[in-house]
């Protein structure tokens, strides 16, 4: 007897959050990755008292961007000399450009990770750990990573975003749990 399940089409609401996962990690990792550039394109995010420390702005990073270090960036292995999004505030069914300029002052090589998370309000959209030296390939770099860096990056945000403010966080450390840089910024979709 052959038994077929039939696979249930994914949902537009499941494709606009796969899609957002997608543009997230571009836009993190490229900014974060590097010098913290996607957003769009993951580890937690937590609500209410911690949901303070990623609207605390007492760190931006330097550029045209809503980008925010965690806390005081100067022990930090990734020295980010600018980081530039356009525009500034990404829109959902367009193209967000990413430039960012760098300087490593470290050695960083295979084993470097990035912790990464997404929320939407509440709710925690992704929380994922990637490998660094995977996804450089995103902005054509390769580990080990070490001096002045720099790169420009176009990232193809998705329409169906559903509207609201995300917080979006990237935690990036050596294999050894050095780290190299911790960026966060709010974004809101209208």
């Amino acid at each position: 007897m052959n038994l077929q399940v039939p696979i249930p089409k994914m949902s537009t609401r499941f494709e606009s959050l796969q899609g957002l996962f997608q543009a997230a990690m571009k836009l993190c990792l490229a900014v974060a990755l590097l010098f913290l550039s996607t957003l769009a394109a993951s580890k937690s995010f937590l609500f209410a008292a911690d949901q303070k420390a990623i609207l605390d702005d007492s760190f931006p990073v330097p550029g045209e961007n809503p980008l925010n270090f965690c806390s005081d960036p100067t022990k930090d292995i990734l020295t980010i000399d600018n980081v530039d999004l356009d525009p500034k505030s990404p829109e959902k069914g367009k193209d967000l450009v990413i430039k960012a300029r760098g300087n490593f002052t470290a050695k960083v090589e295979k084993g470097a990770y990035i912790d990464l998370s997404v929320k939407y309000g509440v709710i925690t959209l992704i929380k994922t750990e990637a490998d660094l030296c995977e996804q450089m390939k995103e902005v054509d770099e390769k580990c080990p990573l070490e001096g002045a860096k720099a790169f420009t990056k176009k990232v193809s945000l998705p329409k169906q975003i559903p509207p609201g403010t995300y917080a979006v966080l990237a935690d990036v450390y050596t294999e050894d749990d050095n780290r190299i840089t911790c960026l966060k910024a709010m974004v809101h979709f209208t």
